[in-house]
């Protein structure tokens, strides 16, 4: 019989995200998703103290996966790509998460918290992206930024006119300058 791999922190910490996004945070627990990664509890204990340790792992794993690098782009270019790339895929954020989160923290404390600092640390990269390309109205990066949280919440595949729509909104904001 062959040796299973060992599960890591990270394989236990997509598994939340995904049972996140399927099932609210109710899937946060250990023994529904060793079932999904066909384990023991123990392994998920290996990992970690106890499920509300992991929930706040899920939390610092999501934001990393979505809050973009502190370092600005030198070149007003590169910094057009940059709020273009982040505006279309959304900050890295599969659009279920991003809902399944939402939920949470409307219910959970600490998951409102983490996304406060999520959306605060997100807005600040907009604002400074598009204070580096000349764009310096106060309220556009939260107009921008509540665009793309909106759009991906409508209706599941409408991806392709939701992206037209923010893409022509970036547009717009663009010719600003």
């Amino acid at each position: 019989m062959a040796e299973r791999q060992r599960l890591s922190p990270d394989d236990w910490l997509n598994a939340g995200l995904d049972a996140l996004a399927r099932l609210g945070p109710e899937g946060l627990k250990a023994e529904p998703l060793a079932r999904a990664l066909e384990t023991t509890k123990g392994s998920f204990y290996w990992h970690f103290d106890d499920v509300p340790a992991f929930q706040k792992k899920v939390l610092d794993f999501w934001a990393e996966k979505t809050v973009p690098a502190e370092e600005l782009p030198k070149k007003k270019k590169e910094a057009v790509a940059e709020l273009k790339e982040l505006m279309e895929d959304g900050f890295n954020s599969d659009n279920a998460a991003e809902a399944a989160m939402r939920a949470w923290a409307r219910t959970d404390p600490s998951a409102a918290e983490a996304l406060a600092r999520i959306d605060g640390q997100r807005l600040e990269r907009l604002s400074a992206l598009l204070n580096k390309i000349g764009v310096t109205n106060p309220d556009i990066p939260r107009a921008l930024y509540a665009a793309r949280i909106g759009a991906g919440q409508i209706a599941k595949g409408k991806d392709k006119a939701n992206k037209a729509a923010i893409q022509t909104l970036v547009d717009l904001v663009l010719a600003l300058r």
